[in-house]
């Protein structure tokens, strides 16, 4: 995408295009400047783009009035380098995706095992006994985990999927590697398939519980006494808490029978090892914090935390969501991490805290937010609140994005805007003059080096390093950090890693052996658990659920087959068989025919919100196709995002984690004044 592909093409009518259409354009290969006033992008030299940055960070009132926001795209070099700079900087402004996606689990996890991270290595993961897949898709989210999960049934390994749609991918998985898995009937995944009410599980897990102590005090054996009395405080109070759930509202909260749960429960004290799994079906709802402490209080009762096949394993997309979080991308770093980062690199980092994703859209629609990075990623279209956040971003001074292709993002502007085109992380970075890996930590915390091989789309791109340090190079001009230093050598980024942050001693080699390195992690390693009371904690946790009004639905966001977190890379979702189209809404047929529509009807779908004062707020997501899904759980509706974003309450989310409810929206069904071409099934 050269520049005079941006001659051609105005910013209003990239910001007319889909995201679909932008991102087939082409990779970006040259620095872009839509200045004050104007309407289309036009080259900047590189330095000019750096001291444009400098200048506005410098004209602001408080280095608060920046938002450095990082996709999880992003290497570990990149973003402690990126941190570093910003806390150089004098902010903790740094929301990053995992506050949209996985901080429900961070919360969860670090109250009640005392780190925010996941317990299981791969290993674990293909010999577990039992695994639990709740919330989460393997087929169009983590493709490669289910290659795992072929191995545990072929290892004899049970394996039970919750979810509100009943997904191909989990019930049958023909493996693309394999000749055999191309052309045979594929594998036979879930053992039991549990068709949860939207926003159920935390029902469903109590219920779980409750069974499991029943079952222990009826029979003896099931609950693990010898792990709870050494390594865990909170079982007298939940022992209580159990007895006092009525079935009747566990049922309701769930969806599922008494007799369905039963079954689960009967599977889980058979097992001799579990692991439980779960992604965004879990984390994105109002009581997502209780519900993954229901999770953890499971594991806990039958000991499946610190041994072999066993764990709690929350699965991210994003290459590297984990690993940014290790090294720092966090609003919210705990004392520890800052004062060592001081300590080793001269710096005076700031201590109040900074703003998370939803906060920062606040702060910029409210004028407080006056400059916005993205290192990576799609902020529009990954954000709740579509309009809201466009709103946001309009009224910044600059936004600046780095990136290999274009999206909504570059389109939806401050008064000025940037665009950094970055190696993609495929490409051979020679930066400094010789060849340079960086590397990336994978959901079960290993740590691999990552080279990439082919040569660049443009001699003229930078890496996300190098468009890093340039910055601070023109902005912190009598900073105590060697810029150039770590430009030219990213080893010399990795000695700061191995000095500030735990468990990364001897990095430069490690990351380089084959499979590269595991981090330490207490509950997994030594069943130790650095919580308030250096125990685990079994939590009680109340009820709760989404009251849906009659003649309403709950609505659940998702991705397509053909699309990876914010990239679409086609239009066909072959596991649900829709094709050509995305505005579509998956609904039980029971539900639209109740509802008055007919299949393929186009509607609008309308979202209600209750403010304070008790008036209804609603937002309308125009012109989607009705799509008959009976594997869909009644009283329960799906669309795509970011399609369906735009029906997502800025201010509807998660407690503790403040991740945006993307799993639970409240909706009604209007006949649509629109008219367009209907998607083929």
């Amino acid at each position: 995408m050269t520049p005079a592909f941006f001659a051609q093409h105005s910013v209003a009518d990239l910001a007319g295009r889909s995201d679909y259409w932008l991102g087939q354009q082409g990779r970006l290969v040259a620095p872009m400047v839509l200045r004050e006033g104007g309407t289309h992008y036009e080259p900047i030299q590189w330095d000019e783009a750096f001291d444009l940055i400098a200048s506005t960070l410098r004209g602001l009132d408080s280095p608060d009035e920046a938002i450095f926001y990082t996709s999880g795209r992003t290497s570990n070099e990149a973003a402690f380098a990126y941190q570093l700079m910003v806390r150089a900087f004098g902010t903790n402004n740094l929301p990053d995706c995992s506050n949209m996606c996985h901080e429900s689990s961070g919360e969860a996890l670090s109250e009640t095992i005392g780190v925010g991270k996941g317990t299981v290595t791969l290993t674990d993961v293909e010999t577990s006994d039992l695994i639990i897949v709740a919330g989460q898709n393997p087929g169009t989210n983590h493709p490669r985990m289910l290659s795992a999960l072929e191995k545990v049934k072929k290892g004899g390994g049970r394996i039970i999927a919750v979810n509100p749609l009943v997904e191909a991918g989990l019930k049958r998985f023909k493996n693309p590697q394999k000749p055999s898995g191309v052309i045979g009937s594929g594998t036979d995944l879930a053992d039991q398939y549990c068709q949860i009410r939207v926003n159920g599980d935390l029902a469903f897990f109590a219920g779980i519980g409750k069974l499991l102590v029943e079952a222990d005090d009826s029979r003896g054996g099931v609950v693990d006494h010898e792990f709870i009395a050494e390594h865990t405080d909170g079982f007298e109070a939940l022992r209580g808490h159990y007895a006092s759930l009525a079935w009747a509202d566990l049922e309701a909260g769930s969806g599922l029978s008494r007799a369905e749960i039963e079954q689960v429960a009967e599977q889980v004290i058979a097992a001799d090892s579990m692991i439980i799994c779960w992604a965004m079906g879990l984390t994105q709802h109002k009581n997502s914090v209780p519900t993954l402490r229901e999770v953890i209080n499971v594991l806990l009762l039958t000991g499946n935390i610190g041994r072999p096949g066993a764990g709690a394993c929350p699965v991210r997309g994003h290459s590297n969501v984990q690993g940014d979080r290790t090294m720092g991308i966090w609003e919210r770093s705990p004392e520890w991490f800052l004062q060592r980062l001081d300590d080793r690199t001269g710096i005076q980092a700031p201590r109040k805290h900074g703003v998370d994703v939803v906060d920062a859209i606040r702060a910029m629609r409210d004028g407080k937010g006056r400059f916005f990075m993205g290192m990576g990623g799609n902020f529009v279209r990954a954000t709740p609140d579509s309009a809201a956040t466009e709103a946001a971003l309009t009224q910044t001074d600059l936004t600046v994005q780095v990136s290999t292709k274009l999206n909504s993002s570059h389109a939806i502007t401050g008064k000025q805007a940037l665009i950094l085109p970055t190696l993609g992380r495929t490409e051979k970075d020679e930066t400094g003059g010789h060849e340079q890996f960086v590397s990336v930590e994978d959901s079960m915390s290993m740590v691999h080096a990552s080279w990439g091989r082919l040569k660049p789309a443009s001699p003229h791109l930078r890496s996300e390093v190098d468009i890093v340090v340039s910055i601070a190079e023109h902005l912190l001009t009598d900073s105590p950090v060697d810029w150039a230093a770590m430009r030219a050598d990213y080893g010399v980024i990795r000695s700061h890693i191995e000095a500030v942050v735990p468990g990364f001693a001897d990095y430069e080699r490690r990351a380089q052996e084959p499979g590269g390195f595991v981090l330490p992690n207490g509950p997994r390693d030594s069943r130790t658990f650095a919580t308030e009371t250096g125990r685990a904690r079994l939590t009680v946790n109340a009820l709760s659920r989404v009251d849906v009004p009659q003649g309403r639905l709950l609505l659940q966001t998702m991705r397509s087959h053909d699309q990876y977190n914010t990239t679409i890379y086609g239009l066909d979702d072959r596991y649900r068989g829709v094709h050509g189209e995305r505005r579509v809404l998956f609904i039980n047929p029971i539900d639209r025919f109740e509802l008055g529509f007919e299949e393929g009807a186009l509607i609008d779908i309308i979202s209600e919100w209750p403010l304070p004062s008790g008036e209804i707020e609603e937002r309308r997501g125009m012109a989607f196709a009705l799509i008959d899904y009976p594997e869909t759980a009644p009283g329960c509706v799906a669309a795509y995002f970011p399609e369906a974003n735009v029906l997502v309450p800025l201010d509807s989310t998660a407690e503790r984690s403040q991740t945006p409810t993307s799993k639970s929206v409240v909706v009604r069904l209007e006949a649509s004044v629109h008219t367009g071409a209907l998607p083929q099934r």
